[in-house]
This record gives structure tokens, C-alpha cells and sequence, in this order.
């Protein structure tokens, strides 16, 4: 809002307070000035239905007459709607009709002023028609047109209502973006273990097709070929080598990988356990460091990725499990581009408690880190969940922390509190979500039956990254 010129009407902007029919002077004026951004003309997408691809997507947008993404027409309608209700006349006013002419179109970063003026009053119905102009940044006319309204009868001043937060999460734009980290980096020989399944063989040959992986079947071959022409999936130029059952498929595969002829392993539709032991039981494939699963989750509510460890392989790990568990999630963090990953040690609570083992665990591997027992990552603990992720939760506890509030990496105290926690992120948080098992020689993609085609994308780009990494690393 803005006091020039001399009859534009002043914004409270702590209070409602309206204009009643009789306050109201022809000349009148009130003005909104707003800068469109991606965010709201993917908002206003989700909430009209309006998925135009004008609108979203570039594409076909650069190829319009418009050359490029321009935000919805009724946007431009909102805002004088916005005027007119919170503003002048303000609340208790009732819209009777509207007429717009739309000029121009409005890109991302133009900022208009939204002007609206009364014309006319009228005595018998108490309504008044009201001149409503959109002007962007050039002083060019976008959007006009007249709006007749009934204006309050009664006075009101109250609290002004804060609109509510709405955190635009676009799950096939972060995919992208996440997958984008993989480009320029050749595909990596991975290890497909017993597809045996519709999900886990189309999966495979998804990343297969896109460049993550080299897919190298291994599974019974006739069982395979069935399947992929029964579920009409092209195997294309993927390698096949058969075996007789899933115990022959991991054994294998974790043979073919101490000998170096895979990168990387991805499970099937065997068991998780299977596989692990197979790997565990090679050898050429052990490290000194246990291994351990961690997911890696974007979710509308936190602003960057959360790395949630382990929820999936080590049922009640002890002090020097977890130590292993914390730098196999450092250095998973630090491979995704997260140079000093801030780790929080989870508990119940954020105080060290004898009758707790977990708080216990947890002050002991903030030591072991002081002491370079642990790299590469800034240790706090034991928090909280709700103090690691919230700034406010940690204040409102007096908690004065580097990691509080802000932490890239949530070790949980042992695997059903970290199941948990991550399918409560996926399933109720709207999270979308992909992991890899780290501390074998090769990195090992896990995807369960439930896992959609994207998240089994994403699980092999994270073991093509992975694999890059050891190749410049080797052990």
C-alpha cells in the first residue's frame, strides 16, 4: 500500500478496518503491490486445477506466442479480489460482479501495482462500482476491468489474520534435479539381483535406460523373460546371466562384485537379508566398517535433504555399530555435496539420562568425534527430534547448538525408531524419499516392494554416485 497519491487509503497493517458504505468517497482509492514468483504460480496451479502448460512448462511454453511461462490470468484476478476484501471496502464486503480485460501477460519477477478506485455509489442497494487497474514495473496495463460490490454496513476493526504458509513441493522437480547430479558421469556395471517381480525388473531397466546403471540381470533367465513379456517390459541390451534360484543370484553377484565386475548391486525380490548375508559372507567385499542403510528424504517441511540413519538393516546396534553407522552417513552426506554434515544423535530427550542407553550412546559419540574417532561430520546429542529440525523447538529448550534446528543427518537409536520415523516422513510428511547401503566395497542399492518407479530411479543414482566416488577413492 501507499499513502500518494492523496486519496489512496492507508494499510494497518496489524488491524482490519473496513469501509462502510457511508465512509466511502467517489475518488477513493486503496493499492497492492506483488511480485509474481514461480512458487505462486505453481500454488495457484494446485489450488484451481489450472495445470495449463503454459503455465508450467517450458517447453511448451517457449514454443506459445508468448515465449515463455506466464502466470494464470485469475491470479491477477485474486489479487484485486485480495483488495477489496481485506482492504477497501474491506471485510463484510460481498462481490456481486466482476468484468476483466486482460492487456498483457504477467511473467515471473513482474512486480504489479494493484490499483482499485470508486466510480460510482449507489444509495438504493448500497453498492458501489470500483475501478480496478494492474500496472507492472514498465507502467504497462496488464489486466483492467470494473467490479461492483456491496459495501459493508457495519464498522469493523479487528486483527488483522495472517494468510497461512504454503510450501510449494514439487516431488518430480526435486527427481529431476536429483538425478541432474548424475549427468556427465558414465553408467556404472551394477548388479541387478533377482528382478524377479514387475516393480523390481521395470525399476531396473528404468535406470538402465536412463544412463544410471549398466544392468546386469542375474536371475534365472526363463523366469525373467516371462515376466518381462508378460509385463510387456523391453529388456533391450541389459546382460543376462542366469542361475538356478535367488540364494544362487546374491552369492553370485556379491562374487561378481569382490572381483570388480560390478560397481554396485541393486536388490530385487529376494529378501534384503539374503543379499546382506551373501555380501557380508564375501570376503573381497568387507571394509572393517559395518555396514549400514541410510535414506536420504526431501520433505515440504525442512529446506534441505535429511539423511536418516539406520532404519533398515541393523536392529539394536551397539556404540561402535553406531560409530560405524554416523561415518558411513558422513560420508554419504559429503558425496551429495554436504561438506561438513551436521549429525544429530537422536533420543527421546535432549539430556543425558543414565536409565536411557540411547542418551548414553549418543553423548559418548559427540566424544568420540571430539577425539577424531569420527570425521568429516559436526556431532550433537542427544537431541530430539523436534529440536534437531526446529530452530524454535531448540530455543524455546534454551538448547545452543551448531546442529540444532539444522541437521542434515538424524541417527536414530535403533531401527524401529528409524523405520518409523521415515515412513511416517514418507507416508504422512509427503516426503519422497531413496537409499543406499554404504560400508561393503560397493555401494548397494535396497528398494522395497512398496517403492514407486521414481524412488528406485533415485536409489540407482545414488549407488552410480557412490561407485564414482570409490573409483577416485579406491580403499
Amino acid at each position: 500500500m501507499s499513502d500518494t497519491p492523496a486519496n489512496t487509503l492507508t494499510l494497518d497493517a496489524a488491524w482490519f478496518e473496513n469501509f462502510t458504505f457511508d465512509d466511502i468517497v467517489i475518488g477513493h482509492s486503496a493499492r497492492l503491490v506483488r511480485t509474481l514468483t514461480l512458487d505462486d504460480i505453481r500454488a495457484f496451479a494446485a489450488v484451481s486445477g489450472d495445470t495449463n502448460p503454459a503455465h508450467l512448462d517450458p517447453a511448451y511454453a517457449n514454443a506459445t506466442l508468448f515465449h515463455g511461462v506466464i502466470g494464470h490470468g485469475m491470479w491477477g484476478g485474486a489479487l484485486i479480489s485480495s483488495v477489496l476484501g481485506t482492504t477497501f471496502p474491506g471485510p463484510g464486503t460481498i462481490y456481486l460482479e466482476q468484468n476483466l480485460h486482460f492487456s498483457r501477460p504477467v511473467r515471473i519477477g513482474d512486480t504489479l501495482t494493484v490499483s482499485v478506485t470508486c466510480t460510482a455509489k449507489h444509495e438504493e442497494k448500497k453498492t458501489i462500482d470500483l475501478d480496478c487497474t494492474l500496472v507492472n514495473q514498465k507502467g504497462e496495463r496488464v489486466l483492467y476491468g470494473v467490479a461492483h460490490v456491496m459495501a459493508p454496513a457495519e464498522k469493523l476493526r479487528m486483527q488483522r489474520i495472517q494468510a497461512p504458509h504454503i510450501s510449494v513441493f514439487d516431488p518430480e522437480q526435486r527427481h529431476a534435479n536429483l538425478l541432474a547430479q548424475g549427468a556427465g558421469l558414465e553408467a556404472v556395471r551394477c548388479g541387478v539381483v533377482h528382478p524377479c517381480d514387475a516393480d523390481s525388473l521395470q525399476g531396473a531397466m528404468d535406470a538402465h535406460r536412463a544412463g544410471l546403471i549398466h544392468a546386469v540381470l542375474i536371475a534365472p533367465e526363463k523366469k525373467l523373460r516371462a515376466l518381462a513379456q508378460e509385463a510387456n517390459i523391453d529388456l533391450g541390451n541389459a546382460e543376462i546371466i542366469d542361475v538356478p534360484h535367488s540364494h544362487a543370484a546374491a552369492e553370485l553377484a556379491a562374487q561378481m562384485a569382490a572381483d570388480k565386475k560390478l560397481e554396485a548391486l541393486m536388490k530385487g525380490s529376494l529378501h534384503t537379508d539374503e543379499l546382506i548375508h551373501a555380501v557380508v559372507m564375501q570376503p573381497g567385499l568387507r571394509t572393517g566398517r559395518r555396514m549400514s542403510h541410510v535414506f536420504r528424504f526431501e520433505t515440504p517441511a525442512y529446506p534441505k535433504p535429511l539423511y536418516i540413519t539406520d532404519a533398515a538393516l541393523n536392529i539394536a546396534p551397539s556404540l561402535s555399530e553406531k560409530a560405524d553407522i554416523v561415518q558411513n552417513a558422513i560420508l554419504f552426506a559429503q558425496i551429495m555435496g554436504v561438506a561438513e554434515p551436521k549429525v544429530a544423535i537422536l533420543a527421546a530427550v535432549e539430556t543425558v539420562n543414565p536409565n536411557m542407553p540411547s542418551t548414553l550412546d549418543a553423548a559418548a559419540l559427540c566424544k568420540m568425534a571430539d577425539r577424531g574417532q569420527i570425521k568429516g561430520g559436526l556431532l550433537d546429542g542427544p537431541l530430539a527430534f523436534d529440536n534437531a529440525v526446529s530452530v524454535h523447538a531448540a530455543e524455546i529448550k534454551h538448547i545452543t547448538s551448531r546442529v540444532a534446528g539444522q541437521a542434515d543427518i538424524l541417527v536414530a537409536p535403533d531401527l524401529e525408531s528409524g523405520n518409523m520415523m521415515a515412513k511416517q516422513l514418507e507416508y504422512l510428511g509427503g516426503a519422497s524419499g531413496c537409499g543406499v547401503v554404504l560400508g561393503a566395497r560397493v555401494p548397494i542399492a535396497l528398494t522395497s516392494r512398496a517403492d514407486t518407479a521414481t524412488t528406485r530411479s533415485a536409489s540407482a543414482l545414488l549407488a552410480k554416485l557412490i561407485a564414482h566416488h570409490y573409483r577416485s577413492h579406491p580403499a
